[in-house]
Parts: C-alpha cells; sequence; structure tokens
C-alpha cells in the first residue's frame, strides 16, 4: 500500500514509517495539516495515518476538509485524547477508524490492513476507469480496449482495477498481494509475475501501446 503518515512528533513518525515499510508499504511523512490536506489531494494514497493535534492546521479539519471536497481515501485518526467524545468528534469529521496513543504496533498494522482492502474495493465515485484507449467498467465488471472487449477473470479485473487506480505509481509484488490476494507477502511470491503476465496477453498484445510496465527490481506500473 501507499500511505500517507500525518504526524508531527518527528520520533514517532520515523518510527511509523519503520513498521510499516518492513511490511513492504510505501511511506510518505508530512509534520502538519496543511502539508497532510495538499499531499492528499496531490497523491494517491491508499490510506492516511493522521494526528489530531497537528501545526497549522489540526486532523479534524484535515479529515473534514478532504470529505468536503469529495475524498474516500480511508482515514486512521490517532490522538493521545482518550475522551469517548474526542472519539466522536473524529468519526463525525468523516474518520474511518480511531485509535489512542500509546497503541500496539500488530494493531496500527491490522487496523491499516484493514482500511486498504476496504479503500481498494471502494469505487471512489468512480463507475469507469481509463488509461488512453482502456476502458474498465466496474459495475458491469468488463474491460474494453479500442472498441474490443477483453473476458477477464476475477483476480485479473481486480489486479487490473488496482493498476489503474495507481497509474504511474510503481506497485511492488508485495503491495499487489496486500491488495487482490490479501495474502502474506511470503506466500505464492511469483504469483503476480504469473497474473501480470496473463493480463498482458489480454490488454497489451496486439495493441500498438504497451499499457503494463515492469520496472526491473521494484514491481509493474501502468500508464498509458
Amino acid at each position: 500500500m501507499n500511505i500517507l503518515v500525518a504526524e508531527d512528533d518527528l520520533r514517532l513518525a520515523r518510527a511509523v514509517k519503520r513498521v510499516f515499510e518492513e511490511e513492504a508499504h510505501a511511506v510518505k511523512i508530512v509534520g502538519n495539516g496543511r502539508s497532510a490536506l495538499e499531499a492528499a489531494r496531490e497523491e494517491p494514497f491508499d490510506v492516511l495515518v493522521l494526528d489530531v493535534m497537528l501545526p497549522e492546521m489540526d486532523g479534524f479539519d484535515v479529515c473534514r476538509k478532504m470529505r468536503s471536497a469529495g475524498s474516500e481515501m480511508p482515514v486512521l485518526m490517532l490522538t493521545a485524547r482518550t475522551d469517548v467524545s474526542d472519539r466522536v468528534k473524529g468519526l463525525d469529521a468523516g474518520a474511518d477508524d480511531y485509535m489512542v496513543k500509546p497503541f500496539a504496533v500488530a494493531e496500527l498494522l491490522a487496523r491499516v490492513r484493514a482500511l486498504g482492502r476496504r479503500g481498494g474495493r471502494a469505487s471512489n465515485g468512480n463507475s469507469h476507469l481509463r488509461a488512453g484507449d482502456l476502458v474498465l467498467d466496474i459495475p458491469k465488471h468488463s474491460a474494453i480496449r479500442n472498441g474490443e472487449e477483453i473476458e477477464l477473470t476475477v483476480k485479473e479485473f481486480q489486479l487490473l482495477e488496482l493498476m489503474l487506480r495507481h497509474q504511474g505509481q510503481v506497485l511492488t509484488r508485495a503491495q499487489i498481494l496486500d491488495h487482490v490476494w490479501q495474502y502474506d507477502r511470503d506466500f505464492a511470491s511469483n504469483v503476480v509475475d504469473i497474473y501480470v503476465h496473463y493480463l498482458r496477453n489480454k490488454i497489451d498484445k496486439g495493441f500498438k501501446t504497451q499499457l503494463i510496465r515492469t520496472v526491473r527490481g521494484v514491481g509493474y506500473t501502468l500508464k498509458a
């Protein structure tokens, strides 16, 4: 997953970043509310881990503004406050989940994984995803390229949807496994390569422009 962490405690932010990176996630850290809002608008993150007490703009306002702008990015709020009223305020602002500091690392990872899966299944308001002459119709579960309908299996469809939602972003094999198969990254390590091969044969073979590209030593990306 691609995770945005908004936390002004640099020591904690670095510790959280290290934990996520050990799980093969990509992480970006910002230290204030305005930077969090800007980053959320500019980049396609899977989950935002958002501290409540941020300088310049607090987490409640960041979340509220994101939701007002139509963003459905999953948000996990972090706070040192234990009052129920603060948790209610966070959820009312649009947060999907809420954790009180200090927290167990295992629980943080589990909650972020759950939010990432939820976000990956959501359509984010887009019923059709496009890249050049390729169109993925989410409700109809169909793919069309240059007017030609392409038959996809369930996993091929999920893989293509993931890549289309993150156009131009390099997805590691571990990130793809986490989204599409939801397996531990050590399980069936070559399954991603096999399915990317299947997908290429269906959406790229015979077409002038190749959409799926290999980034050697990292993973795969899709862009028109």
